[in-house]
C-alpha cells in the first residue's frame, strides 16, 4: 500500500530546521518536532519515544533535546508517533496517505482526519467525520477518486488554516493575549495546496 519513505520526505520539505518562532505555542522546533508536543508525549508516558527525544541522554526532554535533534531521529519520530498509530501505511493511495501524514503532522490527527473525512463526502463518498482513521473511512479513500479526493483535501487544510487565523485576529482585538498566527499563512497556505 502506502510507504513512508516516501511521505516523510514530503513532510520534511515543509517541516524546516531549527526554530524558535514567538508565535508558535510549541515553542522550539527542529525538523517540525516541537518541544511542546515532546514533553506532552512525556507526560502522556510514551516510553517508546522517551529514549529517542531524550538525545542528549540526561533523563529528561527538553529544549536542548530538540536543538541537538538530527533528521534521522526526527524521521524516527515521525514513523513511531505519526506514521505506525494511524495506520497510513493501509492508506490505498500514496499520494492521500502522504498527504493526511502531513497534515497530521501540522495539525493533530483528529483534526486532519476530520478534514480528511469532510473531503471524502466532498468527493462522493458517505463517512461520518468522527476523527477516526476506521475502517470505513479507508474503504472510502479505496473508492474515491484520488484527485477529486486530493484537491477536496487541499481546500479542508486550507480552511482550517484560515479558520485559526481569523479566530486569533479576534481575539487579538479583543485584547486577549494569542500568538498572531497569520506570519504563519503564507506557508500554512503553501502547505495545504501542495
Amino acid at each position: 500500500m502506502s510507504r513512508f519513505e516516501r511521505a516523510v520526505e514530503f513532510v520534511l520539505e515543509h517541516e524546516g530546521g531549527l526554530v524558535n518562532n514567538p508565535n508558535d505555542p510549541g515553542g522550539v522546533t527542529n525538523y517540525g518536532v516541537s518541544l511542546r508536543w515532546a514533553m506532552g508525549q512525556m507526560r502522556a508516558g510514551g516510553d517508546d519515544l522517551h529514549d529517542l527525544l531524550d538525545v542528549d541522554g540526561d533523563g529528561d526532554v527538553d529544549a536542548d533535546d530538540i536543538r541537538l535533534m538530527d533528521r534521522s531521529t526526527a524521521i524516527e519520530v515521525y514513523r513511531m508517533a505519526f506514521w505506525k498509530p494511524h495506520g497510513y501505511d493501509q492508506v490505498f493511495h500514496q499520494a492521500v496517505a502522504t498527504k493526511v501524514f502531513d497534515t497530521t503532522v501540522n495539525m493533530g490527527h483528529v483534526q486532519s482526519h476530520k478534514g480528511l473525512q469532510r473531503a471524502l463526502r466532498a468527493a462522493g463518498q458517505d463517512v461520518n467525520d468522527d476523527g477516526q482513521l476506521g475502517p470505513a473511512t479507508r474503504a472510502a479513500i479505496a473508492r474515491a477518486d484520488a484527485g477529486a479526493l486530493l484537491a477536496a483535501m487541499r481546500s479542508e487544510q486550507a480552511g482550517f488554516y484560515r479558520m485559526l487565523i481569523a479566530r486569533n485576529a479576534a481575539l487579538r482585538k479583543e485584547k486577549v493575549h494569542v500568538p498572531d498566527f497569520s506570519v504563519f499563512q503564507s506557508g500554512w497556505l503553501r502547505r495545504a495546496y501542495s
